[in-house]
C-alpha cells in the first residue's frame, strides 16, 4: 500500500524521532511511504481558537498537497490532528467545491495505531522493548476517534514489554492545546493527579500516540524529579526489530 506520511507540526518541531519512527514502522508493515515536505499545520490551533478564515487557508494548502499524491492512505502519528481532519469540511459551506475536496482527503486520513490494526490488520510489528510500560489515552484519539484497544494490542505484541494498566489512563493530562496556557493552574492540578497514580504504579515508561500529551507529561515529570520517561508509540514499535 502506498501511504503518505502527515507528520504534524509538533512532531516536526519538537519530537522528530516520532516522525522518523512512524516511517520505519510503516515500511516494516509493508507500506511504501511518501513524505511531502510542503505539508503544514492541520489547522487545529486556528480552528479551536475561532480563527476560521486562517484555518481554511491552512487546510486549502494541505488539500492541494495531498491531492497531488495517489496514496491509498494518509497516516498521522497523532490522534489530535487526525480528529481535526474530520472537521475540515465544516470549514466550508454547502456547495463549496472545497467542502467536497476536504471530505475526500479526510476520508484517507488515519491515526497510526488505527491504521495498523483496523486497515492493515497488523498487531505484531516484530518490535522488542524491555520494561514496564503504561498507555496514556490521549483525549482526541479516545473520545473523537474511539481509539482504545488498538495501541494496547500493538504493545502487547512487543517482545519483552510488560504492559501495565494504571488507574486514570483515560483521564486528560491537562494539555488541551491553549487550555494549558490560559488555565495553567488547573492544567497542572489535572496532570499532578494523574502522575501521582502513575508514579505509584512502578512503571518506567509512559507511551502515548500524541506528542502534545507527551510534552505536557514529560515536562511535569522532570519538574517533579521523576525517573519515568515518555515515548511515542511509533518509537516503541520501531525499536529492536527481531
Amino acid at each position: 500500500m502506498k501511504v503518505s506520511l502527515f507528520v504534524t507540526c509538533l512532531v516536526d518541531q519538537f519530537w522528530p524521532e516520532a516522525g522518523r519512527a512512524t516511517a520505519r514502522v510503516l515500511s516494516r508493515a509493508g507500506c511504501r511511504v511518501h513524505f511531502d515536505d510542503r505539508q503544514t499545520c492541520c489547522g487545529q490551533p486556528a480552528f479551536n481558537s475561532g480563527y476560521r478564515a486562517g484555518a481554511r487557508q491552512v487546510v486549502q494548502h494541505l488539500l492541494e498537497v495531498f491531492e497531488e499524491h495517489e496514496a491509498e492512505a494518509i497516516v498521522l502519528p497523532s490522534g489530535s490532528c487526525t480528529s481535526m481532519t474530520r472537521h475540515w469540511d465544516d470549514l466550508f459551506p454547502d456547495g463549496d467545491p472545497w467542502r467536497a475536496r476536504a471530505h475526500r482527503v479526510a476520508a484517507r486520513c488515519h491515526e497510526l495505531s488505527a491504521f495498523l490494526v483496523r486497515v492493515l490488520g497488523r498487531t505484531d510489528l516484530g518490535a522488542s522493548f524491555s520494561g514496564r510500560v503504561t498507555w496514556h489515552d490521549a483525549c482526541h484519539g479516545l473520545r473523537e476517534l474511539c481509539i482504545c484497544e488498538e495501541p494496547r494490542a500493538l504493545l502487547r505484541e512487543v517482545e519483552g514489554l510488560d504492559l501495565v494498566e494504571v488507574e486514570g489512563s483515560k483521564e486528560c493530562c491537562g494539555f488541551g492545546g491553549t487550555f494549558s496556557i490560559k488555565y495553567p493552574e488547573i492544567s497542572v492540578a489535572m496532570l499532578d493527579r494523574k502522575l501521582e497514580k502513575l508514579e505509584r504504579s512502578g512503571v518506567g515508561t509512559i507511551v502515548s500516540g500524541d506528542v502534545s500529551c507527551l510534552m505536557q507529561i514529560e515536562g511535569r515529570l522532570k519538574r517533579r524529579g521523576s525517573s519515568i520517561r515518555t515515548l511515542h508509540l511509533a518509537e516503541v514499535l520501531a525499536g529492536g526489530e527481531r
